[in-house]
């Protein structure tokens, strides 16, 4: 039973067209989780409409629209194992109108891929998504500089990639010296799970044998179960099944829960991952789980199931820690935009800026700042326009991190240090 290996959940990240879905693909068919004939169809399929180079990227994108756009949109999970761990991969969208698809696909990873064209280099999207990464806790990152083919696996200009990406990850914490970087690519196959000899000049590991060097992440199993909840479905027979990720905790049959902001309570009947039931939900594991007295419209994407004797918080107004990333003009008290945490996506309003903060040190810069602009860390007060629920980063580092969205970008992204809570019974 492959449920013996650690579990990981890796994400796929990186600009538009450097080869994210392709890279997938390539990933699933050298461990054998999807077929040669499979890949082979696939093929023909994309020859006979004029996209002979996406029979991989078709195995992920097996959402109708995507393979008439080309484009990846919804979050496709797929499992493929390797020698040390069983990764559930979350294919984040590159497309900047999906960037809230791929916040939604990173808060819920372990560990990432990002993936650069080696032609291109860093993008837009590149920088956006490395950002977010950091900021929803990815810690482990690899590599993948994708497409070396296309520039005939010329090591002068891997390197060139390299060095603006190594300056990337160090403007944003993460360590360009522990960080992998390996030349790929998805399409022939270079360096995925064998060593190529079109890159005779790189020593390093292989990207399934890199995979294997990740650590597995610890699991927060004593702290209260919170499990966000990312769809709801009514299965006849059965009734209603939310389905999710634990964060932390863990759930069992049997189990009184409570989700908020909703307010409803129930009992979990069964739990099922990938299509197999299971005695108990770890953290990391995604699953459906079916609740006794709760409906189908009780409950929906956003809110968060836990323990009726430990609920979720559900904030009045909190305190957050930003980093403003990109805005056009300045940002005052009254601003709303739109803030991604877990899986629920809320309208806040800003009711105080409290201290402006040198980013490089945390230390304050100036009290009751009048506003805050692009490159600012901040700490400020919010207050949600609905009910939602949000954790201390302290105590639930899971639930306490979030983007900020407007104007169809990412503007800020930060985290919870402070909670006035709701009364919610």
């Amino acid at each position: 039973m492959a449920s013996e290996k650690p579990h990981m959940n890796l994400a796929v990240i990186g600009h538009i067209d450097h080869g994210k879905s392709t890279m997938v693909g390539r990933l699933m068919f050298e461990t054998g989780t999807v077929p040669a004939h499979i890949i082979e169809g696939y093929r023909k399929e994309a020859e006979s409409k004029g996209k002979g180079s996406f029979e991989f990227a078709w195995v992920m994108d097996n959402l109708k629209e995507e393979r008439e756009r080309g484009i990846t949109i919804d979050i496709a999970h797929k499992r493929f194992d390797t020698a040390k761990f069983y990764f559930t991969v979350v294919d984040c969208p590159g497309h900047r109108d999906f960037v809230k698809n791929m916040i939604t696909g990173a808060s819920q990873a372990d560990a990432a891929i990002l993936v650069v064209a080696a032609s291109d280099g860093v993008m837009e999207q590149t920088r956006e998504h490395v950002f977010l990464s950091r900021t929803l806790g990815i810690n482990q990152l690899i590599i993948a500089i994708n497409k070396m083919d296309a520039i005939k696996y010329d090591e002068k200009r891997f390197e060139e990639v390299k060095k603006d990406l190594s300056t990337l990850l160090q403007m944003v914490g993460y360590k360009p010296a522990d960080t992998l970087f390996i030349p790929t690519s998805a399409l022939a196959g270079t360096n995925i799970s064998k060593k190529s000899e079109e890159t005779p000049w790189y020593k390093g590991p292989t990207l399934l044998e890199a995979l294997d060097t990740l650590k597995e992440p610890e699991k927060p199993i004593d702290k209260p179960l919170r499990l966000p909840i990312q769809d709801v479905y009514s299965i006849s027979g059965i009734g209603t099944v939310p389905v999710g990720r634990v964060e932390t905790g863990v759930m069992k049959k049997g189990m009184k829960v409570s989700f908020m902001p909703a307010n409803k309570e129930g009992e979990v009947k069964s739990i099922e991952m990938h299509h197999e039931e299971i005695p108990e939900a770890m953290p990391g594991d995604n699953v459906g789980f079916n609740v006794r007295g709760i409906g189908k419209g009780d409950i929906r994407r956003g809110d968060v199931c836990g323990p009726s004797d430990a609920p979720p918080t559900v904030a009045d107004e909190f305190t957050a820690q930003i980093v403003v990333l990109q805005h056009p003009s300045a940002i005052t008290v009254g601003y709303t935009p739109v803030f991604h945490c877990h899986t629920t996506q809320t309208a806040c309003t800003f009711v105080e800026l409290q201290k402006k903060l040198d980013p490089r040190t945390g230390q304050t810069k100036e009290e009751n700042p009048t506003f805050i602009k692009s490159g600012d860390a901040a700490i400020v007060q919010v207050k949600p326009t609905k009910p939602m629920v949000i954790e201390n980063v302290k105590e639930l580092p899971q639930l306490g991190r979030f983007a900020i969205r407007d104007m169809g970008s990412t503007i800020a992204a930060g985290m919870c240090i402070g909670i006035q809570a709701k009364q919610m019974r």
